[in-house]
């Protein structure tokens, strides 16, 4: 049987650390299969996902900018698990019987990393995400209903409007506050937790996305940017004695789920986690 190839779409890619842990996953396991990266360019997003059963490639994970467009993709030329609709985004695609069929694992990912790493139960929590992307989408809505409230921000006010109504069609709507530069500070500190789901933190020149003086006693800090040991969000935060962590552990937990919706085997966790590990140093 050939060697089955699975991947990483996005734009772009070179920073992803999802490779080293896949490809050390499938070697475990002993299975003949190998993961690369494909950097897709936006134009050429809909010919790549129309491509992928046409160049024998298993199942994909997607990344940014791409998650919410394959959502849309795959509900119109493919199957849509009921999960990803509701997340209101595509994170993982496998092929099945030459359809694709698109899964979101960041939901579940984050929130097993959220409890077990952070050690935070959010159930009756204010909880505020900077961001109104494909993984705040998928972080707010796979929440739901058990935070008391959800401030959600983005630079981009439309596309945070845009989550408020596909909340709405879910969960109880008074859950969802929408914030603005006005009231910024006072939805900050009434929050235990801030999530940052948008790309600042990845390059070593970016700006910290939260002006430290607005951070607060109590306050956790889950930044969902992990190509690098400690974005300047959560220097800072550790420097005001807060708790804060890097998306390493989501990565590692939404990649085990997308392991096992491919094979139908149990990822090895430990292999993956000290697989990550390793290419955090080098890349570095």
């Amino acid at each position: 049987m050939a060697k089955l190839t699975y991947g990483l779409i996005g734009h772009p890619v070179g920073h992803s650390l999802s490779p080293a842990m896949q490809n050390a996953a499938f070697a475990a396991l002993k299975i003949d299969a190998e993961y690369k990266l494909f950097d897709v360019e936006p134009a050429d997003l809909q010919q790549s996902l129309n491509d992928l059963v046409k160049n024998n490639i298993a199942g994909v994970n997607v990344t940014i900018p791409y998650k919410v467009k394959a959502k849309d993709f795959i509900a119109a030329n493919g199957v849509l698990n009921e999960h990803a609709e509701r997340l209101g985004a595509v994170n993982t695609i496998k092929i099945v019987g030459g359809k694709l069929v698109g899964f979101n694992t960041d939901g579940p990912g984050f929130y097993r990393s959220l409890v077990e790493d952070l050690k935070f139960e959010p159930e009756g929590k204010n909880i505020f995400v900077l961001g109104a992307g494909g993984a705040a989408r998928a972080i707010v809505m796979y929440l739901g209903n058990g935070p008391k409230e959800i401030f959600v921000t983005d630079i981009d006010d439309c596309m945070v409007e845009e989550l408020r109504r596909h909340f709405e069609k879910y969960y109880d709507h008074r859950r969802f506050k929408a914030v603005y530069k006005n009231n910024f500070k006072e939805s900050l500190d009434s929050s235990d937790l801030l999530v940052q789901a948008t790309p600042l933190g990845m390059h070593d020149d970016d700006p910290s996305p939260v002006d430290p003086e607005l951070l607060h006693s109590g306050l956790r800090i889950y930044d969902l940017v992990y190509n690098r040991p400690a974005t300047k969000l959560v220097e800072e935060a550790s420097r005001m004695k807060l708790h804060a962590m890097t998306g390493l552990g989501m990565l590692l937990y939404q990649g085990a789920i997308a392991f096992e919706l491919w094979t139908a085997k149990k990822a090895p966790i430990e292999v993956m986690r000290k697989a990550l590990k390793e290419a955090l140093k080098d890349h570095g």
